[in-house]
């Protein structure tokens, strides 16, 4: 049948009217950004697997950051809307970067863990000894938290503990561990697990130190639920998806992940350290047994989990207390 022009100038004129949900979410793409680390498992197999795109969104960056801290510090740029981050990073950028974002979910629980040199460290006491090296990233990081709450738990003396910490990324620590400059170091997965192949023992887990311990979240920035809460629900879902993966087939998610990371290492990692590092490769089986020996792959997260993060961060005086509610919705989780 032939349109009148009248109809047809009404057709035409329809068309960017309704354009569909995926032309509207194609003028909004989304910055994503990651930790170097096994906790983001669910969003490289979402990536590997195509399920974003999938989903109609158009993800326009996709970054690997060395720490979680360093991530939390980049959460202040426009250019990031969504962070598979560690939980108390997020905090620390909420409550002291006042960047405005929520978890919207859990990816997670534990993922950290002490890694000794077994010839010179065989007892926890035994870090005390003046003649120990211990490593840690940055005050405020969970493995930092991690380390006050081992100095709380076995009582001990806190200054002669401080006071030997040298400030580092993971990576750095497992190269310093490596080399013998040395002999302890807390980190997150999957650097604990990749140290044990290399030989050294995983004295203490996160699991031990802080039991049902939220590791990583999910977390957006408020404006996009304000705007797209629609983008939100899918990633929340698309996150959901991934996590399922993980438990379903998890020799598969190890292996996608391995690779992410090892392609992501040669980014990331200060030339310095990537120089010497360069031909290490992340095997699929320490991927494995890092998500599934190490960490509680779950979307869920538990508010009074959150609450008692915060608390323990304001005593440590890193931030101000506030209540969990604050940065927490857990509206889109199903």
């Amino acid at each position: 049948m032939k349109l009148s022009p009248p109809i047809l100038f009404l057709a035409i004129c329809l068309i960017p009217i309704f354009p569909g949900e995926c032309a509207c979410q194609e003028e909004s793409p989304i910055g994503i950004a990651v930790e170097f680390v096994d906790h983001a498992a669910s969003a490289h197999i979402a990536k590997s697997k195509g399920w974003f795109k999938g989903e109609g969104l158009k993800v326009s960056t996709f970054d690997n950051y060395i720490t979680g801290m360093a991530l939390a510090a980049a959460l202040s740029k426009g250019d990031i809307q969504v962070a598979y981050i560690c939980l108390i990073p997020a905090i620390c950028a909420y409550a002291n970067g006042k960047v405005p974002i929520k978890v919207v979910a859990g990816t997670h629980k534990y993922g950290y863990g002490l890694l000794v040199d077994p010839k010179k460290v065989k007892t926890i006491i035994g870090l005390e000894n003046p003649d120990i090296r211990i490593g840690c990233p940055r005050e405020g990081s969970p493995p930092d938290c991690l380390l006050h709450k081992m100095i709380d738990k076995y009582h001990l003396d806190e200054s002669s503990i401080l006071k030997k910490v040298r400030r580092m990324p993971p990576p750095k620590i497992l190269l310093a561990l490596k080399t013998g400059q040395l002999d302890a170091g807390f980190c997150c997965e999957q650097f604990p697990t990749m140290g044990e192949a290399l030989g050294f023992k995983v004295l203490l887990t996160a699991k031990e130190l802080w039991p049902h311990m939220q590791g990583s979240v999910l977390a957006v920035k408020e404006g996009l639920i304000k705007d797209h809460p629609e983008i939100v629900e899918k990633i929340v879902k698309i996150t959901e998806r991934g996590i399922q993966y993980i438990h379903e087939r998890p020799e598969d998610a190890a292996i996608i992940a391995a690779r992410a990371l090892t392609f992501a290492g040669k980014k990331v990692l200060p030339l310095k350290i990537g120089k010497i590092v360069s031909d290490w490769e992340i095997p699929p089986q320490v991927i494995l047994r890092s998500l599934t020996t190490r960490m509680e792959c779950t979307p869920d997260i538990d508010p009074r989990q959150v609450q008692e993060t915060i608390n323990y961060m304001a005593k440590l005086g890193y931030i101000k207390w506030f209540r969990a509610e604050d940065i927490l919705d857990l509206s889109f989780l199903r």
